[in-house]
């Protein structure tokens, strides 16, 4: 996700995480409702193995495994304990534009360093992988398997 794209930005407000909830599996008589995920940060990001992946559009932290009586905001909370937008204490709408642009500065830095360890991790499994096949070709070789 591009924190600099305007559809990314929308997810600051309540009703755009609110839509991405469609098809979530926990409904009605539940404590994880599509309302109070949206409301604790997360956007729905299901994959074919795993309907019920929430991600705080924020921080990033991915979720799953979702029970009923999961709430949303302390399960937010605690695996995510410095998220900035989990921490606010009032709604976007009622923030400054100079607090809505410190509160995005530091979204940028998490987005960034997100996607650091994103390619740090992709480039050491393509090292790991390349080391395997050289190291195979070592063995063959010692062995005279050319």
């Amino acid at each position: 996700m591009d924190p600099f794209t305007e559809e990314d930005t929308n997810m600051y407000f309540y009703e755009n995480r609110l839509k991405t909830f469609e098809g979530w599996p926990f409904n009605e008589d539940c404590t994880c409702t599509p309302e109070n995920m949206a409301k604790a940060g997360f956007i729905h990001t299901p994959s074919e193995n795993s309907p019920d992946i929430a991600m705080c559009f924020f921080c990033l932290k991915e979720l799953e495994g979702w029970e009923p009586e999961d709430d949303p905001e302390k399960e937010h909370k605690s695996h995510s304990p410095s998220c900035h937008f989990i921490a606010l204490k009032k709604k976007i709408e009622e923030m400054t534009v100079e607090e809505f642009f410190k509160l995005q500065k530091e979204r940028h830095k998490l987005h960034f360093l997100h996607s650091q360890n994103k390619s740090c991790n992709e480039a050491i499994t393509k090292f790991e992988e390349a080391a395997k096949v050289r190291r195979a070709d070592i063995i063959k070789t010692a062995m005279g398997e050319e």
